[in-house]
């Protein structure tokens, strides 16, 4: 079962049938949907079938899914969290995907990084899990701002064959991640900062997906 989130602004809700007008409303703006799927905006139709295909993540693996983000009762967005589904991605046990998707009314507000670093917390402290990745297009340099803004780390660059390339396909895809080794170093390195004690954790530095579920 999934669990309702917040953040000092975000309310994150469990995905349900009462949010498809929101969906609807964020999948209508062809900016919101550039580097994603066709590169167009969805139809009600499609977006009612990928609502669908949106809860039954929350069916795969307990406590994964998709929330709906909230900002003093408005809808800015949602985050998610779903397993891998690509050979590539690396086993489902311990692992989920980082998504989210905000209205572009909301975006440079720094909504989608305090929502996602509710869900690295989430996945590595509620849920156990041991690594936690992102995927977006190379080209998608905000995404990767917020995936790097969080503390994840990109450890690829990677191409897959698209029925409809869009623009910038042929520079790839690139992967972020956070381990939960790191995310525990980053954790005890902000309480020592609070204490006002000296930090002695250095993280390593390592050298959206644009189908649905990605980071967009």
């Amino acid at each position: 079962m999934q669990a309702t989130l917040r953040t000092p602004r975000i309310r994150l809700v469990p995905l349900a049938d009462e949010h498809v007008e929101y969906e609807v409303e964020l999948d209508a703006d062809p900016e919101v949907m550039r580097y994603l799927g066709n590169g167009r905006a969805r139809t009600r139709d499609e977006v009612a079938a990928l609502h669908r295909q949106r809860l039954a993540v929350a069916d795969r693996v307990p406590g994964l899914g998709f929330w709906a983000g909230f900002v003093g009762g408005a809808f800015v967005g949602w985050w998610n969290l779903e397993p891998p589904e690509r050979a590539d991605q690396g086993p489902v046990e311990g692992q989920a995907e980082l998504g989210y998707r905000l209205l572009r009314s909301h975006w440079r507000k720094g909504l989608a990084s305090e929502g996602a670093r509710e869900l690295l917390r989430h996945g590595f402290e509620d849920l156990g899990l041991t690594r936690i990745f992102a995927e977006t297009m190379t080209v998608n340099t905000a995404s990767r701002a917020t995936m790097a803004a969080i503390g994840m780390q990109c450890v690829r660059t990677f191409h897959m064959d698209w029925d409809e390339p869009l623009p910038g396909s042929e520079l790839g895809e690139v992967e972020y991640e956070m381990t939960r080794p790191q995310w525990l170093a980053g954790r005890n390195r902000t309480d020592r900062s609070h204490s006002g004690q000296p930090d002695l954790i250095t993280l390593i530095s390592r050298t959206h997906r644009r189908p649905e579920f990605g980071s967009g």
